[in-house]
This record gives C-alpha cells, sequence and structure tokens, in this order.
C-alpha cells in the first residue's frame, strides 16, 4: 500500500484499495519505508542543515548536524523496525520550536479465528488488531468507532508511559486508527499519531495536537488503481 499527499474520491464499490492520500501541511514530511527511504532521508537532512544560519561557527554547527542526523535516523530505524509503510515527521520548526510528534503508518493482519468458529465482527477484529502487542496505557484507553472514507474504522486514545529502551524517554501522547482495507477484508490499515506535547503528554500542547491529528483523518482518502 503506497502513499500520496493529495486529494482523491471516496470508495469505489467492488475495488480494492491499494494506497491512501493526505492532505499534510508543509511543516511535515513522508519518509516511505519499504523504498526510497534514504532518498527521502538525505533529502530531508540536506533541507534542515541549508537553514542553518551562517554565521553560526563550524564547530557548533558541526555537533548540531550530527545531533540532529542521530535523532531522526534513530526515529525512522524505530519505525522500520515495526515493519512500518510510512513515517510522517514535523522536519520544519512551527515558530521558533519543534514539535515532538510523529505519524506512522502500517498494515496489520487479523487475529487468526479458531478453526470451525464463526467470524468475528469487524468492529471486534479492529480492537483486538489494536490491543494487540500495544504498550501498557497509563489510565484507561479511549475507543470509539466510526468510518474514514468509508470504511469501518476504530479510534483509540490513551496515554503511553516512557521507555528508554525503545528511546522514548518521556511519557507520549497516543491516537491510533484501524479502518479495514476496502475489498480487501483480510487486510487492515492502521495510522499510529504520537507526541510528548511540551513534556507532559497531558499539556495544552498535546491536546491542540491530537485534535490536529483527528481533523487531518478527516482528510484521508482511498486511492485505487
Amino acid at each position: 500500500m503506497s502513499a500520496d499527499r493529495g486529494d482523491a474520491t471516496g470508495e469505489r464499490t467492488g475495488q480494492v484499495a491499494t494506497g491512501y492520500r493526505l492532505i499534510l501541511p508543509s511543516p511535515w514530511e513522508q519518509i516511505p519505508l519499504r523504498q526510497g527511504t534514504e532518498e527521502a532521508v538525505r533529502r530531508i537532512l540536506r533541507e534542515a542543515f541549508a537553514r542553518i544560519a551562517p554565521e553560526v561557527p563550524p564547530d557548533t554547527a558541526g555537533p548540531y548536524k550530527r545531533e540532529l542526523e542521530r535523532r531522526f535516523r534513530a526515529s525512522v530505524a524505530e519505525a522500520q523496525r515495526g515493519r512500518a509503510l510510512d513515517v510522517y515527521l514535523p522536519v520544519r520548526p512551527v515558530g521558533e520550536t519543534g514539535l515532538g510528534a510523529s505519524i506512522v503508518v502500517s498494515e496489520a493482519l487479523p487475529p487468526r479465528q479458531r478453526a470451525g468458529g464463526p467470524p468475528a465482527p469487524p468492529t471486534e477484529v479492529a480492537v483486538q488488531l489494536l490491543t494487540r502487542d500495544a504498550p501498557a496505557a497509563i489510565g484507561e484507553a479511549d475507543l470509539s468507532s466510526g468510518e474514514i472514507d468509508g470504511a469501518l474504522a476504530v479510534r483509540r486514545e490513551y496515554v503511553a508511559g516512557a521507555d528508554p529502551s525503545r528511546g522514548a524517554e518521556l511519557a507520549s501522547r497516543r491516537v491510533e486508527y484501524i479502518a479495514s482495507v476496502p475489498g480487501d477484508p483480510g487486510r487492515w490499515f492502521v495510522a499510529a499519531f504520537s507526541t510528548v506535547g511540551a513534556g507532559d503528554p497531558g499539556d495544552e500542547l498535546s491536546e491542540v495536537l491530537v485534535t490536529w491529528f483527528d481533523a487531518l483523518m478527516e482528510t484521508f482518502r482511498w486511492r485505487y488503481t
């Protein structure tokens, strides 16, 4: 399944969706993880380095560039280890600050059914996929169901604790959407948003970014060949 940053028509009856589209603001960039990853990483880093003021001395700019590249590549590598399709990162500052947030897009296969048992309802499959291998939530998770571009979708929101072993030094606010792929009931699309806000997953910035991500998912459209 591939991605685009544009608009598209809604579901086409009887056809299988082969990709998706999102309308992203300019601070965000898509990094494909199946092919073209290194080219995208190098391009984004070149643009980031070009924004460093020329008057910054080399002994200051050099360590900054190395740390920026290290952090950026670590975020991409973490998404690749999760066998994701794409990762979206806010690579340009908003105002004078950067955003501690990411969007990871992946596919999931439904859990195996018991032999001879009736098929599980789609909403139950979606919830199982969302909660399978998920990090421990702090407090209760918020679950709701609906549609994105005509396909059944389940939304899950929770706060995940810090996990230094995976590079997560702070707790984070997570919002995940999982949707059945039109025309292919055996495949599910997952969009997972994460933010540390301004250092507290319950702060005002976290609330604003969660609202923004929900609005972004309203621009989601399936793409058909």
